[in-house]
């Protein structure tokens, strides 16, 4: 029992990476704007969180390579195989870099609930420091250890605040299990799945080294992710305690007038554990991407956890974040961006790890996908091929201030695009069954 309760401690790293200001943020609005129509949408996007981190985390357990060393045996001869290693990690560590701005800038938001009268440059310092402290100090092990007591913790405030909110029980079981997508909530609904489906998650998930068997590591991500579901819930449900715009004052303002003013210091707390943990993911995903896919594959003493290579990267990424802090970016719009970086880095990540997952010269035919696992995964690639082209298409709108293609249009165009990146996957799978 110790071992398992253990096993999930260390997985719930993956928990704390997708539970950050953002989710705070899209699932609040969620819950705000209507109410428990969007729940479904959580579950599904924590049903393709799994399948995603699972395929990730099965390439190291089976194969003994992380994503990256997978990407460099199978791309790296290639002209285009460069230039798909270098797009993948230059994209990486920009969504890193973007995220870890939100990040910083939402925990500050938690401290400044809690402590008003703190200037927010000697916030964002502090937060940067203590990062930076235990981002040195730390292996990869004990970060991990730590970040799933940070998730417990964080899990219990929002899970205080969503249940002393008077709820219809049968209305949240009819709305929230039923898939509808309310008019208007087109965005959000594709913002739930791409705040809980983050590209450098998978990279962070398939780099952790851990000694489990396959089905030990299985039920433990499945536990882990399942509780960083219920959380993200949770904070939807909080939300339903706001109407109109959404912004992290105006939640803990409705918050105390309901409960009291020490529900405005539980989401404080809650918020700030939310962007301290992706604080520390996010920069450590970077680090480990970069390990992943610049370090060439067996033991290198170049790219250790203590190196300095190591470490120079996860400090830019903190630095970059720390800088956005003092600039004083307001929170929600910093968040927002990240998000949308996220949306066109996640869909070239998601086809390379189906590809990946299902190539012989990688796994052997046994540990590879099933039929139905393949189906259920090619949902998940086609629905971040189509998160991708709407972020795309909406930083395009606001830039030329007209909405030059239609929801169809984007609709039938990520269907093709993701069909023409299938062909390689039909290939292999015919390959490999002949």
């Amino acid at each position: 029992m110790k071992k398992r309760f253990l096993n999930i401690l260390f997985w719930s790293i993956l928990s704390a990476a997708f539970i950050g200001p953002g989710t705070v943020t899209t699932a609040a609005s969620a819950g705000a704007e209507f109410g428990y129509k969007l729940i479904w949408a959580l579950i599904f996007s924590i049903i393709a969180c799994y399948v995603l981190q699972e395929s990730a985390a099965r390439i190291y357990a089976v194969s003994g390579m992380n994503l990256g060393e997978a990407i460099q045996r199978e791309y790296s001869e290639s002209k285009w195989g460069k230039i798909i290693t270098g797009l993948v990690l230059i994209s990486i560590l920009t969504g890193c870099a973007a995220f870890e701005a939100g990040n910083i800038v939402g925990a500050a938001s938690g401290i400044s609930l809690l402590f008003a009268s703190i200037p927010q440059w000697i916030t964002v310092g502090g937060i940067g420091t203590i990062a930076g402290v235990l981002l040195w100090r730390g292996t990869v092990q004990q970060i991990a250890t730590l970040l799933g007591i940070v998730v417990a913790v964080m899990g219990f405030c929002f899970l205080i605040t969503a249940f002393l909110i008077p709820h219809d029980i049968l209305q949240l079981l009819a709305d929230g299990l039923t898939p509808t997508i309310p008019t208007g909530s087109e965005l959000l609904v594709l913002g739930l799945i791409g705040t809980t489906v983050v590209p450098y998650n998978i990279f962070l998930g398939s780099g952790l080294k851990h000694t489990q068997n396959l089905s030990e590591m299985k039920m433990s991500i499945f536990v882990a992710i399942g509780l960083g579901g219920f959380i993200s819930i949770t904070i939807l449900l909080t939300g339903t305690a706001i109407s109109g715009q959404f912004t992290f004052e105006a939640l803990a303002l409705a918050l105390s007038e309901r409960l009291g003013n020490w529900a405005y210091a539980l989401l404080g707390v809650g918020l700030f554990g939310a962007g301290i943990s992706s604080t520390l993911t996010a920069a450590l995903a970077a680090s480990i991407t970069a390990q992943s896919l610049l370090s060439k594959p067996g033991p290198n003493q170049k790219w250790g956890e203590q190196t300095l290579r190591f470490r120079s990267v996860w400090l830019i990424v903190l630095l970059i974040g720390i800088i956005f802090g003092f600039l004083n970016f307001q929170p929600v719009p910093v968040i927002i961006l990240a998000q949308a970086l996220n949306g066109i880095i996640l869909p070239v990540i998601a086809i390379i790890l189906f590809l990946m997952i299902n190539n012989s010269g990688i796994i052997k035919k046994e540990h590879q996908n099933s039929s139905i696992y393949n189906l259920v995964t090619a949902v998940v690639v086609y629905l971040t091929v189509l998160i991708g082209l709407t972020n795309l298409f909406r930083a395009s709108f606001r830039v030329t201030n007209s909405e030059w293609i239609s929801p169809t249009a984007i609709l039938l165009l990520s269907f093709v695009i993701f069909a023409l990146f299938m062909i390689p996957l039909a290939k292999n799978i015919f390959r490999s069954d002949s």
